[in-house]
């Protein structure tokens, strides 16, 4: 793995309105060969819906591209740090 600089994420994560969008979002991310995962959702980023979907940073571009397509509804995408 090749060296990051100390302050690039490693992940993000996206925000999402409910637990049934996080789901849909997770489905589309998946099978979009996207490596995600259901996470609580940091309480630092927000109190609204208990989970969110984390992923590989570098992949933020094309994973903003996939929801927006699919036309699913998130909040945010932030950096996990």
């Amino acid at each position: 793995m090749p060296d990051v600089p100390p302050n690039t994420p490693v992940h993000g994560v996206v925000l999402v309105p409910s637990v049934s969008h996080s789901l849909r979002a997770e489905k589309v991310l998946s099978q979009a060969g996207f490596q995600v995962k259901l996470i609580p959702t940091p309480r630092q980023l927000s109190s609204d819906c208990g989970t969110a979907i984390r992923f590989p940073w570098a992949a933020r571009d094309a994973v903003q591209r996939a929801l927006d397509d699919a036309g699913l509804a998130y909040d945010r995408i932030v950096a996990l740090r």
